[in-house]
């Protein structure tokens, strides 16, 4: 099976509840959408339900992201996992912020 690079950002203001970093969006790789969705649901939100999604780019060019803050802070984008947020593989502990 085939590995994609998601980009997800999903309808979050600051005031609302939610993970750590998630507040620019996620990137994940994964096999598809929904395994996407799960490694997120699992690994960041973890008991929290995922917020609406904004935006959903599959095979997103991870030099297309923000240049500040995204690309000098991802993780490895060819492994199947969460690369941005940091922090967010299997052993992680997520913190929630108000």
């Amino acid at each position: 099976m085939t590995l994609h690079k998601y980009w997800i950002k999903f309808e979050l203001s600051i005031n609302d509840p939610h993970p750590i970093g998630t507040l620019m969006g996620c990137g994940v790789t994964a096999f598809s959408r929904e395994d996407a969705l799960t490694l997120l649901q699992q690994r960041v939100f973890q008991s929290q339900l995922l917020p609406p999604i904004k935006r959903f780019i599959e095979d997103v060019d991870t030099a297309s992201l923000d240049p500040n803050h995204v690309t000098p802070n991802i993780g490895d984008p060819t492994k199947r996992g969460v690369w941005f947020p940091r922090g967010y593989d299997e052993s992680a502990q997520v913190t929630e912020v108000a």
